[in-house]
């Protein structure tokens, strides 16, 4: 009897602790998925990017490239010459990114009740990451360049 004096307006509702976390975390959950997938996204755009950036640079010092490989240079010479600049470019790029992340992250983890601070070693992988895979895409162009033949380059003057 007693509980029908507390419960006269309705039916008693109950949910399990777990199902209201679930609930609770369910946005942010499509949240993390919707960035995972725009982040590869993300990254497949950019290779192309470098990759066409390079292609670019390649085509245009064609000629030197072949006066260089005529004179001696090695593959690994030619590779460091056209990776120099785009290494500085992307350290550029990190140094840049990094506070930028930082910021938007900590207003993003200040909303939630249990708040963690972000190590500094995350940014240090992140870079790391960035500059492997700009290396793989660029390591392609610049070994298939440097293994031509260089009369064909020259053979135009």
């Amino acid at each position: 009897m007693l509980g029908l004096v507390f419960f006269q307006t309705g039916v008693f509702d109950y949910t399990f602790l777990d199902e209201a976390y679930a609930a609770q975390y369910r946005k942010d959950k499509i949240t993390t998925q919707f960035f995972n997938y725009f982040t590869l996204l993300a990254i497949f755009i950019s290779c192309l990017g470098l990759y066409a950036l390079i292609a670019l640079t390649i085509t245009q010092r064609v000629k030197e490239l072949g006066v260089r490989k005529v004179l001696g240079a090695s593959t690994m010479h030619i590779v460091r010459l056209l990776s120099n600049d785009f290494v500085k470019l992307i350290c550029v790029a990190i140094l840049i990114a990094s506070p930028v992340a930082w910021w938007m992250m900590n207003r993003w983890l200040a909303n939630f009740a249990y708040r963690m601070d972000i190590p500094w070693w995350i940014f240090v992988v992140a870079g790391l990451v960035a500059m492997i895979i700009a290396l793989l895409t660029l390591s392609w162009q610049a070994v298939r360049a440097s293994l031509a033949n260089p009369v064909e380059s020259l053979r135009d003057d």
